[in-house]
C-alpha cells in the first residue's frame, strides 16, 4: 500500500494556503514545556477543513459538476460543505437520524443537501449517492487527499518550533494521526509522535498490538464523551501509523473533562471532549510519554453548551 509521503503534504498546503487559517502556536500557561496547536481556531471550528479544503481542490472540472457527497453528523460534514460552498461545488451531507440539531443545522446553512437516514445506513447511503449522481465521495479519513491535508499541521508545527520533541496528537479514525505524522517524521526525525485516544474508544491501540484493524464497534466506543474519536482506523490510516507513530496512549473520561476545564479556564480555547484527549495525555499520563518540549493538537471547539458546562463544573 502506498503511503502518503510529505512532499504530497507540501503540495496539499500550497493547495489550501489562503482557504485555511494557518493556526497559532500557542505556549501553555501552566507547563513551560507545552504549545498548543489551536485548531478549535478554524472558521469552522475543527482542522477537518484542511482535508477537505484539499479535497475539494483535487477534483477535475468534470468532477467539480457533479459535487461531492460525505457521510457525517459533525466536524468533516461541517468542513466539506464549508469548502465545496466556497468553491461553488454541489454537496450533499448524509447525517445520522438523531444527531445533534445544532450541528445540522450549522451544515444545512450553507446550502447544501442534507440526507437523514437511520444511523447504521449513513456510509451505505452515501455510496449509493455516489453511484447514482457521479458525486466523489469525500470520506472523514480513509483518503488519501484528506490525510495529505490534516498532515499540514505538522508542517506548521516544525517550521513554527524547529527543535519540538515530542507532538500529541488525537486518533480517532487515524486521518490526522497519519497525516502529522508523516510531516513530523520526515522533517524532524528525532521527535516522538504519540497517538491518544479515550480508553473507552481504544480501538486503535488494539489494532496497532494486533497488526490489523480491530473495531469496537459503535455500540462499545459510544460511551465516550469524545464523539469524534469513535471510529476505527481503516487498512489505510493503520499502514500508515503502523509504519510512522511512535506510540499511544489512552485517557479517562473524567482526565478528558479536565483537560477541558483547563484549556477553557486557563488557555482561553473553548474546545470539544475530542479536542482535549492531547492535553489530557500531558497533564494525566505524562509518566508514560517522551519528556522534552511538546506540541498538543488541539483538533475542534465545537462542543455542545451543555457538555462543556459540564465539563467546568467537574
Amino acid at each position: 500500500m502506498e503511503l502518503v509521503s510529505v512532499d504530497d503534504i507540501r503540495s496539499a498546503s500550497a493547495e489550501i494556503a489562503g482557504q485555511v487559517l494557518r493556526t497559532p502556536l500557542m505556549r501553555a500557561p501552566w507547563d513551560a514545556e507545552l504549545w498548543l496547536k489551536a485548531e478549535s481556531l478554524q472558521p469552522v471550528g475543527s482542522f477537518k477543513l484542511r482535508g477537505a479544503t484539499h479535497a475539494v481542490a483535487r477534483l477535475t472540472a468534470e468532477q467539480r459538476s457533479a459535487g461531492v457527497v460525505t457521510h457525517s453528523s459533525g466536524n468533516h460534514g461541517l468542513a466539506l460543505a464549508h469548502a465545496a460552498t466556497a468553491a461553488g461545488v454541489p454537496c450533499r451531507v448524509v447525517v445520522p437520524e438523531g444527531a445533534p440539531a445544532a450541528k445540522v443545522d450549522r451544515i444545512r446553512a450553507y446550502g447544501v443537501e442534507v440526507v437523514p437516514v437511520p444511523p447504521p445506513r449513513r456510509a451505505l447511503a452515501a455510496r449509493q449517492i455516489a453511484t447514482e449522481t457521479g458525486a466523489v465521495l469525500v470520506p472523514p479519513f480513509d483518503d488519501r487527499w484528506i490525510i495529505a491535508g490534516q498532515g499540514t499541521i505538522g508542517l506548521e508545527i516544525v517550521a513554527d518550533l524547529p527543535d519540538v520533541e515530542v507532538v500529541l496528537v488525537p486518533v480517532g479514525g487515524g486521518g490526522l494521526s497519519s497525516g502529522v505524522a508523516t510531516a513530523v517524521r520526515a522533517l524532524r526525525p528525532t521527535a516522538a509522535v504519540i497517538g491518544v485516544e479515550p480508553e473507552l474508544a481504544a480501538d486503535t491501540r488494539d489494532s496497532l498490538a494486533a497488526g490489523s484493524v480491530v473495531s469496537w464497534g459503535e455500540e462499545r466506543t459510544y460511551r465516550t464523551s469524545a464523539d469524534g474519536l469513535r471510529l476505527p482506523p481503516s487498512e489505510l490510516t493503520l499502514a500508515h501509523l503502523l509504519a510512522r507513530l511512535d506510540g499511544i496512549v489512552t485517557v479517562t473520561e473524567d482526565e478528558i473533562r479536565a483537560a477541558m476545564s483547563r484549556l477553557v479556564r486557563d488557555a482561553r480555547l473553548v474546545v470539544e471532549p475530542s479536542a482535549a484527549v492531547a492535553v489530557a495525555a500531558r497533564l494525566f499520563r505524562r509518566t508514560e510519554l517522551p519528556t522534552g518540549r511538546t506540541v498538543a493538537v488541539v483538533t475542534g471547539g465545537n462542543v455542545e453548551p451543555a457538555v462543556l458546562a459540564a465539563a467546568l463544573a467537574a
